[in-house]
């Protein structure tokens, strides 16, 4: 039994044909359609010596040929590597060099910086541009045509390898908070269990063969399900692959905004939304409450968040538009998969203060400083960690996987992403941010996140990040860098009251940084580094 990312595809292909797997502007796909396209890819990447275990870097917006190339790599058992369509050229000829990409899936804008860095990548030898509409110089690059390559190549599975295994791997770039990005390396097997709806994120149930998923396909109508965070970020690909095993359909938004993102729920009769937090939800729904009578949502019945902090406030003002809507909550990381869920309806109590607070997923633990598992009781923050269904490690780096990657002193093997956490109650988990971003100010710890959700019910913020600077007595200060609501403002004062009614006073603003603009990668993730250097006035 093989729990092959390929080959789960592929099961559901089989089982729901003609039952419609993607939609991307205005070309919709079944999955038999997707299937061929995917297999056209992937003969071509094969004629062109793209191998077994050869990486392949995908380097554009969302689009239904991103999918293609990603699916076309898993069934000749290459790597697809997601790459940042933000980086600049040290960033690019970095992830270029360090992912020894031997292939390249880009979109024609980019030709230009692909160019420039692409000679610093001695094995990289295959290039396919996808037109996307734009004029990108493709001088200095032997590349094709995304559809010439695929009008050449055959349709079919014949001639694409018969030996996958869930040992095939699949790896996810990371950027982090610090440093440049590292590659997490997961056998496909276990980041389908782990991230691919191989367990059932609500009841814990873990599916029994490679065939369960199809088989439920088959027996159900799909839901149709809209991917709106870019799929260089992997909660979008297993967003998309996730559902995809489910037989659901998928519907991509290139590029965000919140007017697109309504205009596709109506238009495309969206029942669930996939959002990275606040940085998608805050505009969405700010929008709608804009425009209440543009847009006909009634068929909206869940929203996603995953990623990033989506605030009470936030959630309670969609609760508030949509009675009946359920919001999921999840959390976890690229080393991790997925690590607990929290379901919110309308009239539901939420937590005001720290990150999400959810049911953790199986196999989740919180450590202590000497990799002790501590108990539900405790009421102590400690690292976040999951066992089972983990990764390998990062690729090339032996000293990054020995740290993240630990035996407990109950002999388990963890992924450690640095992920603070607390027990509540002993039933649920409240996530209180990365280790890398907390603050220690006089001794005491402060996590962003918390502080950030408490500020941000402040009526006058509309996004903020929360960062430690240098303070001669305290070792650190807590500061806030604001961007506050059109035509609105507050003093330092009357935010650092307003927080002080959600956190301890240790955890209060004490200096206020006004921004035109949180800066936030694509997928919504914040910009600690950023933030920080300008808290510090290293500009």
């Amino acid at each position: 039994m093989a729990y092959n990312i390929a080959d789960l595809f592929e099961h559901v292909v089989d089982a729901v044909p003609d039952r419609i797997a993607l939609v991307d502007r205005d070309l919709a796909l079944s999955f038999s359609e997707l299937d061929e396209r995917a297999n056209r890819i992937a003969h071509h990447l094969a004629a062109s010596g793209i191998g077994v275990g050869d990486h392949v870097g995908i380097y554009g917006h969302n689009s239904h040929e991103w999918v293609e190339a990603m699916l076309g790599c898993f069934k000749i058992r290459a790597i697809p590597i997601n790459v940042n369509f933000r980086y600049v050229a040290d960033e690019l000829a970095y992830i270029f060099d360090n992912a020894d990409l031997s292939g390249l899936v880009f979109d024609r804008q980019f030709a230009p910086l692909a160019a420039e860095v692409c000679d610093r990548s001695p094995k990289l030898r295959t290039f396919v541009h996808i037109e996307d509409g734009s004029d990108g110089d493709l001088a200095g690059l032997p590349s094709l045509s995304y559809d010439d390559a695929s009008a050449a190549a055959s349709p079919l599975r014949d001639g694409l390898p018969a030996d996958r295994s869930g040992d095939d791997l699949y790896v996810l770039y990371t950027g982090g908070t610090t440093g440049m990005p590292k590659g997490v390396m997961w056998r496909q097997e276990d980041v389908y269990f782990a991230l691919g709806q191989g367990i059932d994120a609500v009841s814990g149930e873990r599916v029994t063969t490679e065939y369960t998923m199809a088989e439920r396909a088959a027996a159900g109508g799909p839901l149709v399900f809209l991917v709106i965070p870019p799929l260089m970020h992997g909660a979008a690909q297993w967003g998309t692959l996730g559902q995809m095993n489910q037989g659901n359909t998928i519907v991509l938004l290139p590029k965000f905004g919140a007017e697109e993102a309504w205009t596709l729920i109506e238009r495309h009769g969206i029942n669930s939304a996939l959002i990275t937090g606040d940085a998608m939800a805050r505009p969405m729904i700010e929008h709608l409450e804009e425009h209440p009578d543009r847009y006909n949502t009634s068929s909206l019945i869940a929203v996603a968040s995953s990623a990033a902090i989506f605030s009470p406030t936030v959630k309670e003002r969609f609760l508030t538009q949509f009675p009946n809507l359920i919001i999921t909550d999840s959390i976890g990381s690229s080393e991790s998969g997925f690590n607990g869920i929290r379901i919110v309806a309308a009239g539901q109590a939420q937590n005001s203060a720290g990150g999400p607070t959810v049911t953790p997923g199986p196999d989740v633990a919180i450590l202590d400083e000497d990799l002790n598992v501590m108990p539900r009781t405790a009421r102590e923050p400690g690292k976040m960690g999951r066992g089972g269904n983990i990764p390998l490690g990062y690729f090339k780096d032996e000293a990054k996987t020995a740290a993240t990657f630990v035996t407990a002193t109950d002999g388990r093997r963890y992924a450690v992403s640095g992920d603070w956490a607390r027990w509540e109650d002993g039933e649920l988990i409240t996530l209180l941010g990365r280790g890398s971003t907390t603050i220690n100010t006089g001794g005491e710890k402060v996590h962003p996140e918390e502080v950030e959700q408490a500020l941000k019910d402040h009526p006058a913020v509309f996004d903020c990040l929360v960062v430690g600077v240098p303070d001669e007595r305290w070792g650190q200060k807590v500061a806030a860098v604001v961007e506050f609501r059109d035509g609105q403002s507050a003093a330092l004062d009357e935010l650092a009251d307003h927080a002080r009614a959600h956190v301890a006073g240790y955890k209060v603003p004490r200096e206020l940084h006004v921004v035109d603009q949180i800066v936030r990668s694509p997928s919504g993730k914040p910009d600690y580094p950023w933030a920080l250097k300008l808290a510090r006035g290293d500009r």
